[in-house]
């Protein structure tokens, strides 16, 4: 009998229980120290940021997403029951961990994260493993907009959890990849609307094939359905 159909759930397994708990508890311990440093060099920031730049100013702390959008994908993965997810922003990995809870509740599936601090991706594969979570997890370390232009195709669904000003560049290296009907979920819209904005404008225009919406929790995320736009999925 498959775990799904006996009943049980991903995040009611202990070890995978355990480990969401060993996260959360280090992300709120580090980064209510870490968080107020970040917001002021931010804040003093005239240029624009490169990549590499914003991972050596988070690199001390985890900036997960927060436990109730991560019960969110796993819901919504569950409902989706997508053969592919790709996810921008790995860090210690929660967020990977909930989905691919759900893609092991499934039957089957897989999520691809990227993550561009060597550090975190490979203390994400620790925590995906303790949580035996492995199988339904790869981490690729690298500049999301590159790596994820080689990730094979059907996407059924993107998850935006990085750097808002990046969101545009890698939801166009995954678009051609993207099934009519994948799911686009951006987190922190609201809360880095400046650096949100070109994306949002770009999934917010009914000609580049996206129905959007935003929803309003604190920091913002926009859902945006890719309605395949004329093309088939690659």
């Amino acid at each position: 009998m498959t775990k799904e159909l006996s009943g049980l759930h991903g995040l009611a397994d202990p070890k995978v229980g355990e480990m969401v708990e060993y996260i959360v508890g280090e992300q709120q311990r580090i980064d209510d120290v870490e968080q107020p440093k970040l917001l002021k060099i931010v804040r003093a920031r005239t240029t624009p940021w490169t990549p590499g730049e914003l991972v050596e100013a988070c690199a001390p702390g985890y900036y997960a997403a927060p436990l109730p959008i991560c019960r969110m994908l796993y819901t919504t993965v569950r409902a989706m029951r997508p053969e592919r997810v790709v996810e921008f922003g790995t860090s210690y990995g929660l967020s990977t961990l909930h989905i691919a809870a759900a893609l092991r509740d499934n039957g089957g599936g897989r999520v691809t994260s990227v993550e561009m601090h060597e550090g975190k991706a490979a203390a994400a594969r620790e925590n995906i493993a303790e949580a035996g979570l492995s199988d339904h997890v790869e981490i690729v370390v690298g500049e999301a907009s590159q790596v994820l232009a080689e990730v094979p195709g059907p996407v059924d669904f993107l998850y935006l959890d990085g750097w808002a000003e990046f969101y545009l560049s890698v939801l166009k290296a995954v678009e051609p990849k993207l099934r009519s009907g994948a799911l686009v979920h951006a987190d922190d819209t609201g809360k880095f609307a400046a650096g949100a904005k070109s994306y949002l404008d770009y999934v917010r225009d009914p000609a580049n094939g996206y129905v959007s919406v935003e929803i309003t929790d604190g920091q913002g995320l926009e859902l945006s359905t890719y309605t395949g736009a004329g093309r088939e999925a690659v």
